[in-house]
């Protein structure tokens, strides 16, 4: 039976009275709580915007971008690593906005035959999974784009991480949450190599790209640009190493995305406020669907806490994870590799976000207090996301 919840249970999950929200410090404690956290965690660099009632309030950039010692400036195009899942999910809700897919119809109704049938690597090398793999597994036909947009395909984060780089179902689809970006390029491919009768058989680069030209995000791509290149960031990992940014040749919805601070904010404050979507496809971007059951996100296939032990309003929402706090219901998403640490953490009752991008990993471990001196207490699910791994590569 699939664990995606009703609409009165989430409204049951938001507590009743949520904490008025305290006034956003002045930029010059923002700085100044910036340069603390940069100093306590060695990090090179670090980007901050904050935003307030639906708008963008502050912006500013910290350090360095490159081994060179080149100032990181707020246009400087970053990796936007895992962030990219949620302005895919935003870019899926503007098509299901327009008819063109269903959160609820198997992905095996928009493709004109089976999966498995797909040569995937004659269709665009290294760009899709080897659904060739799940030939012998029927349960691929029950994947839904909610699934993949909840993280509960029963994918591994990536195939290649399988032991015999295998795509299989390691659990029915629908069931539980375990995140994979797998199931995003499943949707992706979907989108892309989908029946052109129902209005796929699009370019999810293009989709996205005209999203961004409507909110104004002129140096923002899910990929490569050769006029990035001038204002480039590159990172450093947890030993302070510098490591080039990574020229992403392909479109990969579960993280290809470079963006900037300037950028980004404006994508942030569009989707806190609601612009762009349908009143009824922001809301389910939001709401709690499936509940999240393990101690951390990491690894992904880890068991479930008893039930007691489980943070109870800690949900799977589309591209997000929503959890509920002092502050009232919010939504969180983080993109981490082993040189970058990005976070997106808002507030829906104020419309308050906080958007961090790092070239540096090591800055997410300050992450936490940073956003907690910003927004107050928001009960953002730190300890879950990171666990043990904050600021490490």
């Amino acid at each position: 039976m699939l664990r995606y919840v009703v609409a009165l249970s989430a409204m049951l999950s938001v507590p009743t009275f949520a904490a008025a929200p305290r006034s956003i410090p002045a930029p010059p404690a923002i700085d100044a709580k910036v340069a603390e956290a940069l100093k306590a965690t060695g990090g090179k660099g670090l980007a901050i915007a904050v935003i307030d009632d639906g708008k963008v309030a502050y912006i500013h950039s910290y350090g360095v971008r490159n081994a060179k010692g080149d100032p990181l400036q707020t246009d400087t195009v970053m990796y936007g690593a895992s962030l990219t899942k949620t302005a895919f999910s935003y870019t899926v809700m503007k098509l299901v906005d327009q008819g063109r897919i269903g959160l609820d119809t198997p992905i095996a109704d928009d493709l004109d035959r089976p999966l498995v049938d797909y040569d995937t690597n004659a269709i665009y090398p290294d760009k899709y999974g080897p659904y060739k793999d799940l030939a012998n597994d029927p349960r691929w036909k029950l994947i839904t784009p909610r699934m993949a947009l909840t993280h509960s395909t029963g994918f591994a984060n990536f195939w290649w991480l399988e032991p015999d780089q295998k795509l299989r179902i390691h659990y029915d689809p629908g069931t539980r949450f375990a995140y994979s970006g797998e199931g995003l390029i499943l949707l992706q491919f979907a989108i892309e190599q989908g029946r052109k009768d129902k209005g796929l058989g699009v370019d999810v680069g293009d989709l996205t790209n005209a999203i961004f030209k409507n909110l104004g995000m002129t140096r923002t791509s899910l990929m490569w640009r050769d006029d990035f290149r001038p204002h480039l960031a590159d990172g450093f990992n947890d030993k302070g190493e510098a490591v080039e940014h990574d020229e992403r040749s392909k479109v990969r919805a579960a993280g290809s995305m470079d963006t900037t601070i300037d950028d980004l904010s404006k994508f942030a404050a569009a989707l806190v406020r609601g612009e762009g979507l349908s009143a009824a496809s922001r809301a389910e971007m939001t709401r709690p669907q499936l509940h999240i059951g393990t101690k951390t996100q990491f690894p992904p296939f880890a068991d479930e806490l008893p039930a007691d032990q489980q943070r109870k309003d800690l949900y799977a929402g589309l591209g997000v994870v929503v959890f509920d706090g002092p502050q009232g219901h919010g939504f969180m998403k983080g993109g981490h590799d082993g040189q970058t640490a990005n976070t997106l953490v808002c507030l829906e009752m104020s419309k308050r976000c906080v958007l961090i991008l790092s070239n540096d990993v090591r800055t997410e471990a300050a992450f936490a207090d940073l956003v907690r001196f910003i927004l107050g207490d928001t009960g953002v699910p730190y300890d879950w996301e990171y666990g043990d791994y904050a600021g490490k590569s």
